[in-house]
């Protein structure tokens, strides 16, 4: 038995995980106490159990999984009931070349687990080793995120599916593919997600989850699995599952963790089979206060004192999911009062706001932005919102309301604010009337916030600020960079925060604009004015260690 201690501590030592004064100091205690040699190198603190795991799975020739570093494949898990995962003390990982189902054990030697998984999956099975410690560990997690989805919401599928794609819809109802999207979504959920990414490859089907904005690759799934998780969600959706030539849109609703949520899902035909998106869309993200979409305290006061006007225009600008719709529910939250009637026009209505009477836009129907917008004025309202102005008709319309007394909130696509005035011009609005009724412009960006458990700490070097576009002047000693840890899924960001410039008009502006001068005259001047820009924001975010330099280089051009 000692004999075997020592030869173990001999192999790690080779491997470099112990040295050779601690494999004596080791030795020593081994043999005096008769503890295993391993146990006694862990509680010394020479090693880990997971490094001793690595050698001797190294030795006897099986493949060693250290969940930190692998996170197993939900396709796996959905294949493995969580009783038979608990009982032997294993832990589906994924699929290797051969198609075997790749699995780590604490006793992959045990026989029994082994034939056991390979009648229930249908699976060659190849076994791996890891701890029993962390096995549990990714057991609870794992399995516990696809328990908290409720299904009462989506409806049976066997009523949705028509008989002649009667072979399809069994394969859909399949249990193991119903846990399989669950584990998908209820996932996503868990990891902070905005959007799922279902997308069919050659040979596969790649999932990916939107973080921060920031797109990551999540699992695979088996190209015979692709027609029936499709088919899922698209009947989760109620769409209809024998179309798949053209661009379908739809909406369902989950219960996750005892939290109602939202989802708008969108297909799309590709060469490889149809693409599915699934927009998450969390409630709670509207009752954010303004305070806490990361405005500095200037930019803050600059952008409340245009809204808590009586009259006006105020417009967001930024590209496609820079969160003006959040910015401009924020403010909406704070004018939510019982003596103001407030009314929108949203294409589509994604979220529900109380005591705020919300219109959908309907273009077949004929309820355009326009005609909303044209309504609206015979019923008194006191702050009318516009999802986004997109033609001359609205933009006429929007800024003849906040002519005429009326606070209107909408939403614009310029690259920053100072584009907003020329745009309204090119668009065909009167250069005196943009002039006259626009008091505002926010433009700005999303960027992720630094994990606040592992950022660190660094001197950067003078020209890399200088390059950024620090002053010359006032450069930091000092800034933050992101490392990554557990919480933050080794990204070193967790969630976003806004960067704005506020651009507040003036009378030079306004002559600016009926002058029909360019964007950047009216930057300089807004400059000169006290605006600070997105830069210039985002510089200031990274000296307050709320932000990286290379994340708002990446995000503002």
């Amino acid at each position: 038995m000692a004999e075997a201690g020592e030869r173990l501590g001999q192999l790690l030592m080779k491997a470099g995980v112990i040295t050779e004064g601690q494999l004596n100091d080791a030795v020593e205690v081994h043999r005096a106490t008769d503890s295993p040699l391993g146990r006694v190198l862990v509680e010394l603190g020479y090693a880990t159990q997971g490094s001793i795991l690595a050698v001797m799975a190294q030795q006897i020739g099986i493949p060693y999984v250290d969940f930190a570093e692998r996170k197993p494949d939900p396709a796996a898990v959905a294949i493995v009931p969580k009783e038979l995962a608990t009982r032997y003390v294993l832990m589906p990982v994924g699929f290797d070349e051969q198609n075997r189902l790749l699995v780590a054990m604490a006793d992959p030697q045990n026989v029994l687990a082994l034939d056991d998984l390979r009648i229930i999956t249908g699976y060659e099975i190849r076994p791996a080793i890891s701890t029993k410690d962390d096995i549990l560990s990714v057991i609870e997690d794992a399995y516990t995120v696809a328990e908290h989805v409720q299904t009462d919401d989506w409806g049976g599928v066997e009523e949705l599916i028509s008989d002649d794609l009667s072979e399809l819809s069994e394969v859909t109802a399949d249990a193991p593919i119903v846990k399989l999207v669950n584990f998908i979504i209820a996932k996503a959920v868990a990891d902070r997600a905005s959007d799922i990414h279902i997308e069919p490859q050659e040979r596969d089907l790649r999932i990916r989850y939107r973080i921060d904005g920031v797109l990551h690759e999540m699992m695979h799934s088996p190209k015979s699995t692709q027609s029936a998780i499709l088919s899922r969600f698209k009947v989760m959706a109620d769409m209809d599952i024998a179309e798949t030539r053209k661009p379908q849109d739809g909406h369902c609703a989950l219960t996750i963790s005892g939290h109602k949520l939202d989802f708008r899902v969108s297909t799309l035909p590709t060469v490889y089979g149809e693409r599915v998106v699934l927009r998450i869309l969390r409630k709670d993200s509207i009752l954010l206060k303004l305070s806490d979409l990361g405005f500095l305290p200037t930019a803050l006061e600059r952008f409340e004192s245009s809204f808590r006007k009586p009259y006006g225009a105020i417009l967001v600008t930024g590209p496609t999911g820079s969160g003006k719709s959040t910015s401009l529910y924020a403010a909406i939250n704070v004018l939510n009062e019982p003596h103001r009637h407030i009314i929108t026009a949203e294409d589509p209505v994604e979220y529900r706001l109380p005591g705020v009477n919300q219109i959908q836009t309907n273009a077949k129907a004929g309820l355009t932005f326009g005609t909303a917008l044209r309504s609206f004025l015979r019923c008194s309202p006191d702050v009318i919102l516009v999802g986004e102005i997109r033609d001359q008709e609205t933009a006429k319309i929007a800024i003849e309301s906040a002519l005429t007394g009326h606070l209107v909130l909408s939403t614009l696509h310029t690259n920053d604010a100072a584009g907003a005035v020329t745009r309204l011009v090119e668009m065909g609005v009167e250069p005196f009337l943009v002039s006259s009724a626009l008091d505002c412009v926010l433009g700005q960006r999303l960027a992720r916030r630094l994990c606040s458990d592992c950022k660190e700490e660094y001197v950067p070097i003078k020209q890399v600020l200088l390059d950024a576009g620090y002053n010359p002047d006032n450069l930091p000693d000092k800034l933050w960079r992101p490392k990554g840890c557990k919480k933050c899924g080794g990204t070193g960001y967790r969630g976003r925060m806004g960067v704005h410039e506020v651009l507040l008009m003036s009378e030079e502006i306004s002559r600016l604009a009926v002058e029909d001068a360019t964007a950047e005259e009216v930057k300089k001047v807004a400059i000169m004015q006290g605006m600070m820009t997105l830069r210039e924001d985002g510089l200031e975010k990274c000296r307050l260690g709320q932000t990286s330099i290379e994340e708002i280089t990446r995000v503002i051009v």
